[in-house]
């Protein structure tokens, strides 16, 4: 990557102090006409260089880029669960696995991205000492979280592009000479900053949004399960990582319902310990939350139907037909996630038994049963009937429409089109233990021990409702990953946990209707092209991964 020459007040400009994030602790303030020697005189720099890389973590997992809609691109789109909202047909690049090269625009951003975050918080961490007057509490407190952003987007670049180039000082020269360094070197470096992290954040968060201990446990689980499949993973690897999430599960009690979990009168709660916060006022919200838009299709062409703030304008991807077929009738996920009813908001004209009918409004207006209808049930009643294997076929309103999803709903809400802001406010929730059983259950299967991966899962399906004990022989990985899929949809890269288990090729083409038509996802998928750009501004010393152009 090609960085300017910059001075040190040209950085700690260029870092976002100016505009800051979170509304709990992180607060506005100017300082466009600082000199360095006021900037490093004055510790509230410190806190302004930690409150720059929230939000550019912030910014980066929720917001819209202009001319590409790369909301979620590389985190579950293309995957098992989530496919292109669009009829089976045609081509995609990033979905469907055709003709995804280095000049992707999603592969760019999500580069670019990732080290922004990391530039972030390598100026926190070089500069931490430059500045006078902060209490050593704090110092040590923010540049721990800086380690942990550090630690957190090298290992979301080294999963998706292999071994990266390692950044780990604010650049101060202009220098294109990078290199590539190996993914076991980049996976050392992300464990060298989690190890530190744990011993410099704190035990108990100085205000709700703020990195804590547990968040670098939690990451941490993840990182050693994920290394413990690589050929230079070590043996305690899978065992570290469970005993790592069993630290979490016994920390963070799983709320009673998973729909008092999702529910956005009870955000903050015994599970969760990480989120990205957003705020009521447009200072702090930034673009916003933008997961309410989430997995919805144009539900208000349809009649009784009105552009309201509900149900949102969807942002393409769709769930596909295997993830709405994975829930048993008593999971109580389901109704938690998805809606089979819509209903509709003002009255429409219909036809019943060849007779006009006026529907009125709060009746239903959309019905998606999850056992087919027939001819003559869908006949008998005055609203849209769409059945399972019509998901991605055009009903002459909409070229595909599945269940609304409804998980991140937040109602009030203003409508938006997806290249708007958002103005979503609810929290983002990155981490909660609901995930840990769900680490805790793949790391027991990979250390051999099922039955202890067995009672993981047997605790997380019985707040769902499913009160049946999970036996031992029942515990696979294609077990844990479907799930993983009824948990944690919209709110984990399923990408990564496809390509960690083994299982991308396998479940994508098997899944998703549109991979599975054009039969184009191979082995040189499971790592992304490294954008051009990158190639180019370095005079080649990045090289490209195998078999991309």
């Amino acid at each position: 990557m090609k960085y300017s020459n910059y001075k040190i007040i040209g950085i700690l400009l260029t870092a976002s102090i100016l505009g800051t994030a979170c509304d709990s602790y992180l607060e506005e303030e100017n300082k466009s006409k600082v000199t360095i020697e006021l900037a490093l005189s004055d510790p509230k720099t410190f806190d302004q260089l930690v409150a720059s890389i929230y939000e550019r973590a912030r910014e980066t997992s929720t917001r819209y880029e202009a001319n590409v809609n790369l909301y979620y691109q590389l985190e579950d789109i293309g995957t098992d669960i989530v496919t292109r909202g669009t009829t089976v047909s045609g081509v995609s690049d990033v979905n469907d696995y055709v003709d995804f090269n280095s000049f992707n625009s999603a592969v760019f951003y999500y580069w670019r991205n990732q080290y922004s975050i990391i530039a972030a918080a390598n100026l926190a961490i070089d500069n931490a000492d430059l500045i006078q007057g902060v209490v050593p509490a704090v110092k040590t407190a923010g540049v721990g979280e800086a380690k942990f952003f550090r630690a957190m987007s090298y290992f979301h670049l080294v999963e998706n592009f292999g071994g990266v180039p390692l950044v780990l000082n604010q650049v101060k020269t202009s220098s294109t000479d990078y290199v590539r360094a190996t993914e076991e070197a980049v996976y050392t470096q992300i464990l060298k900053d989690l190890d530190e992290a744990l011993a410099e954040t704190n035990e108990t968060a100085t205000a709700y949004g703020r990195v804590t201990k547990d968040a670098v446990r939690h990451l941490t689980s993840k990182v050693l399960l994920t290394r413990g499949y690589k050929t230079f993973g070590l043996p305690a690897d899978f065992t570290n990582a469970a005993t790592l999430a069993e630290t979490i599960i016994s920390k963070h009690a799983l709320v009673p319902t998973f729909a008092s979990l999702t529910s956005i009168t009870n955000q903050r709660n015994s599970e969760v310990f990480f989120s990205y916060l957003f705020g009521s006022t447009s200072v702090s919200r930034g673009w916003g939350n933008s997961r309410h838009q989430l997995y919805k299709f144009p539900y208000y062409d349809y009649p009784g139907m009105i552009r309201g703030n509900l149900y949102q304008k969807g942002l393409d991807p769709l769930p596909t037909l295997f993830f709405y077929n994975l829930f048993d009738d008593n999971d109580q996920r389901a109704d938690a996630s998805f809606r089979r009813e819509i209903i509709a908001d003002k009255d429409f004209q219909s036809t019943l038994g060849g007779v006009p009918v006026t529907v009125p409004a709060g009746s239903r207006a959309i019905y998606f049963p999850k056992v087919a209808w027939t001819p003559a049930q869908i006949a008998a009643v005055p609203y849209k009937v769409i059945n399972p294997d019509q998901y991605f076929e055009v009903d002459g309103v909409t070229n595909a429409h599945t269940p609304m999803f409804k998980k991140f709903d937040e109602p009030g809400v203003a409508f938006k089109q997806p290249n708007e802001l958002s103005e979503g406010t609810r929290d983002m929730v990155m981490m909660r233990s609901g995930e840990a059983y769900l680490i805790a259950a793949e790391a027991y299967l990979k250390a051999s021990n099922p039955t202890a991966a067995a009672t993981k899962l047997t605790a997380i399906r019985s707040r769902a409702g499913l009160t049946t004990p999970v036996t031992a022989g029942q515990v696979t990985l294609d077990f844990i990953l479907d799930e993983r899929a009824r948990e944690l949809i919209g709110e984990v890269n399923r990408w990564m946990d496809l390509k960690r288990t083994g299982k991308l090729i396998e479940r994508t083409l098997l899944h998703n209707p549109h991979a599975k038509m054009n039969n184009a996802l191979k082995e040189k998928h499971l790592l992304r092209p490294i954008p051009q750009y990158e190639i180019d501004n370095t005079n080649k010393s990045i090289k490209q991964n195998p078999l991309y152009d």
